[in-house]
């Protein structure tokens, strides 16, 4: 009965295993609505921030703004790439990293360098291993997202920027669509392009804006904040895909180890049973040499 207990070794181990993909099941689950939730309460603010910029870009178009001139000849552009902290979380990653590494290589190809900030360990280990130039970094963003660890990574690219060293800053992230779905998406932040001012559905109104102190402080003020809501709503919606996709691979994770513990047991009968034959042939033979 050797094979026996190497066979029952086997069924405990995937019931271990089983158990703990059912509990992180559970926990995804439960992380998964209250990221919903937060992500589904950013998304007013980050909607009606990126119909107002495009409303103030189409109506001061005499007001320089640093953060939305458009600069050409550089030579280099930014990503901010938006990746998990942890993984066993299916492909939502790798999908993120695929469509990040092509854009990369689209402006490889036209000459142009890219400076890359991650935001999540995943992204930051896989551009080191690509040997992307990684500007800054910030890591264990936790459950919750926070504005504040994130503004000291991101405004690195945005004094690059405003200085005129980069020709554009591009964010890339999971969009989250439904529970099954998660959409890896690559935006142009800045300047801001024709499908935002699209949004703010500029060709039908003349706006006019009153502004206190003066419009320069008030403009670089907004700006500042609509690329600070859209992060932040990017890395809102990076997270509820997280779980969702946690979930998705944990549940097939426990599917598969039932099944895997059904085989097992079957091919376990299969072995005991036929010990048992032997044995009983065995006497049998026995007997009738006797």
């Amino acid at each position: 009965m050797a094979v026996g207990k190497e066979i029952l070794t086997q069924i405990r181990s995937v019931q271990n295993t089983q158990k703990i993909t059912k509990a992180m099941q559970m926990v995804s689950t439960s992380k998964m609505r209250k990221t919903q939730e937060r992500m589904r309460q950013a998304r007013p603010y980050a909607d009606k921030v990126r119909s107002v910029m495009a409303h103030l870009a189409d109506s001061n178009n005499e007001i320089t703004v640093p953060l939305l001139e458009k600069h050409t000849g550089s030579g280099r552009v930014g990503f901010i790439l938006i990746t998990t902290d942890k993984g066993l979380c299916g492909g939502l990653n790798a999908n993120s990293l695929k469509r990040f590494f092509a854009k990369v290589s689209e402006f490889d190809e036209q000459g142009i360098q890219s400076d890359v900030v991650c935001l999540g360990s995943k992204g930051l280990a896989a551009c080191q291993r690509a040997q992307v130039n990684v500007v800054a970094s910030e890591v264990a963003l936790g459950d919750t997202p926070r504005m504040e660890p994130l503004l000291g990574a991101i405004g690195v690219l945005f004094e690059r920027y405003k200085k005129g060293e980069l020709d554009s800053i591009h964010l890339v992230y999971s969009k989250f669509v439904n529970t099954m779905r998660q959409e890896p998406r690559v935006e142009q932040l800045l300047p801001l392009s024709d499908d935002v001012l699209e949004e703010g559905d500029t060709a039908s109104h003349n706006w006019d804006y009153n502004y206190e102190p003066d419009p320069l402080s008030v403009l670089e003020f907004l700006v500042r904040r609509y690329v600070e809501s859209v992060v932040y709503q990017s890395v809102s919606e990076n997270m509820a895909s997280e779980q969702a996709a946690r979930m998705v691979a944990m549940k097939a994770a426990t599917d598969n180890a039932g099944n895997a513990i059904k085989s097992l047991r079957l091919v376990y009968n299969k072995s005991r049973q036929a010990a048992i034959t032997t044995e009983l042939s065995e006497i049998v033979a026995g007997a009738a040499a006797v």
